[in-house]
């Protein structure tokens, strides 16, 4: 069950937030966890035993850290990241490495092991993520353990982020747990936050996926194919993922709680610095909290330092995905990360205009996003191929004639709202997630309820369409 489907809006939602608002404060957590393991089940109920386990091992983990002294304490913080870790990789990357060793072996003339596939658990990813960053708080002394595992549990099942984030620390939700205040004004600042982004994944990113996966199917894309695929998955991507994060944020606050932002308009960063501060803010926070410091950050030197960037983000390309698309991706952005810190030490970096410096990072992003979005390498070198033009300039016969106009209409209004959304934001306060100012808030509904209403309908005549970060 997704948040952009029929059975979520009319059935599962109205039910959870009656009995929700019908309860005590004291009773609330526990049908949090209920509602939320119903969700989870909802999908496969076999893998609910995962979380569960996650769960119950961090809190339990976490207690013992804080009693332990001396060498106990970082011998318990091992063994738990330890095992998060090996859940997480023998669900996500126990596939890759059996196919990887097949390949390589068949290469050398030896018969391939025969296996099953494993199938990958949504949202694996983030409440791992969510269960370590806990457990090394506890062991920093940057938070004091739990002693309710109720709480504890419902803020790693809570649903609106349960399957793709945003990736929260327990501190953040913590006090919010123990007392919240539930009004009448958050209530619908989070209905209108869930219905803009109903609106960006139903009516812009599910409008424009069938061009983009027309354009990366294609077998000898030209320049023109190449292109017109790539900016429609950079649009596709955004809206899809950012809609998700609004209809977390806005579900969270519908229930009393105040989740941080994920998103802030990432497509007009100056660099690719800028970029990864306001692009998956809560997994970029959480790579630099946990990786880049983890591994030294720039606390050993210069050279170390670009070494920590670029690998931090290779590991967070592999974090997407047991894929070599996903690692050269991340290899991408760090090598570039590292340039740029390098250029701004060395004072080789001038100040340029935002309507040079823009569209320039904006190329780079959309040069990676086909690495991202590619089913492998060679489907994105042949992406590439296209891009330089080795296969023609013009629109090819094999793609134009599944191009709809109505696609090119919403990528035009999507690539619009890239840029206006900034300076509307900021001329009606929505600046940091904190309550529009009254006649803002009373435009913004006016004006989405159609939206919503349209983009339900059109729910309803499509096919399934499941976020694309539940695939992380």
């Amino acid at each position: 069950m997704v948040f952009s489907s029929d059975i979520f809006l009319f059935a599962f939602l109205p039910a959870f937030l009656a009995v929700y608002y019908l309860l005590p404060f004291r009773a609330r957590s526990a049908w949090i966890l209920l509602g939320s393991y119903a969700l989870y089940s909802w999908w496969r109920l076999d893998f609910l035993w995962l979380l569960i386990a996650v769960s119950t091992a961090a809190y339990l983990f976490a207690l013992a850290i804080a009693r332990a002294q001396g060498p106990r304490r970082f011998q318990l913080l091992s063994v738990s990241v330890v095992l998060n870790l090996l859940a997480l990789g023998y669900f996500k990357y126990a596939n890759f490495g059996i196919e990887s060793f097949n390949a390589a072996i068949t290469a050398v003339g030896f018969q391939p092991f025969s296996w099953s596939p494993i199938l990958l658990p949504i949202g694996l990813s983030f409440f791992i993520f969510h269960a370590i960053s806990y457990l090394v708080d506890v062991y920093r002394e940057e938070e004091p353990p739990t002693h309710n595992f109720l709480d504890f549990a419902a803020f790693i099942a809570l649903f609106p982020h349960l399957i793709a984030g945003p990736v929260l620390k327990y501190n953040l939700l913590a006090g919010q747990f123990r007392a919240r205040r539930h009004t009448l004004e958050k209530f619908s600042y989070g209905a209108t936050r869930f219905m803009t982004g109903f609106a960006k994944k139903v009516l812009i990113a599910d409008s424009i996926a069938p061009l983009v996966r027309a354009a990366f199917e294609t077998p000898s894309p030209t320049f023109a194919d190449s292109w017109l695929g790539a900016l429609a998955y950079t649009l596709q991507l955004y809206f899809d993922f950012s809609g998700y994060s609004d209809m977390a944020i806005g579900l969270a606050a519908m229930m009393g709680f105040k989740f941080p932002e994920n998103f802030n308009h990432p497509y007009i960063s100056r660099s690719i610095t800028e970029f990864w501060r306001r692009w998956h803010m809560s997994l970029s926070s959480w790579l630099r909290e946990y990786l880049y410091i983890g591994l030294g950050g720039n606390r050993k030197g210069r050279g170390r330092t670009y070494i920590n960037l670029a690998l931090t983000m290779v590991l967070g390309g592999l974090w997407h995905g047991a894929n070599f698309t996903f690692i050269l991706w991340g290899a991408w952005h760090g090598g570039i990360l590292a340039l740029e810190r390098r250029m701004k030490e060395a004072n080789l970096r001038q100040p340029s205009p935002a309507w040079l410096t823009i569209p320039g990072t904006l190329l780079l992003v959309m040069l990676g996003w086909v690495m991202f979005r590619a089913d492998n390498v060679p489907g994105a070198l042949r992406m590439y191929r296209g891009m330089f033009g080795l296969n023609g300039i013009g629109l090819s016969d094999t793609l134009a004639w599944q191009v709809r106009g109505s696609e090119l209409v919403t990528m035009l209004l999507a690539v619009a709202l890239v840029f206006v959304a900034p300076w509307w934001g900021s001329r009606v306060g929505d600046v940091g997630g904190q309550l529009m100012r009254p006649r803002a808030a009373t435009a913004a509904t006016l004006t989405l309820m159609p939206l919503f209403v349209l983009a339900i309908l059109k729910l309803s005549a499509q096919s399934y369409t499941p976020f694309l970060y539940f695939q992380f």
